[in-house]
């Protein structure tokens, strides 16, 4: 039987990525100036529209002065994280 990994909180990455933005006040074409990314892209990460590469996280988490791992913990809100329970317990 395979187990198969819980989906990833997509939602609560968009409303964590708009968050960060917001609360710096940036435009996405601040963004987009300060990450090198197009603001189309952008754009459509907010709205779902597309889920990115490692690569383009990597880009925005430095805009943002956030490390990698907190803008992207997000994608584990409705579920228990990796790692996080206690290794001992079966």
């Amino acid at each position: 039987m395979t187990i198969l990994p819980p989906d990833p909180d997509l939602t609560a990455l968009r409303v964590h990525l708009a968050r960060l933005r917001a609360e710096r006040g940036w435009t996405f074409d601040e963004l987009a100036r300060r990450s090198g990314l197009a603001r189309r892209t952008l754009i459509d990460l907010e709205h779902g529209r597309t889920t990115g590469s490692v690569t383009t996280w990597h880009s925005i988490a430095h805009a943002l002065d956030v490390p990698l791992e907190d803008l992207l913990s997000t994608l584990c809100s409705d579920h228990t994280p990796p790692g996080s329970r206690d290794r001992d317990t079966p």
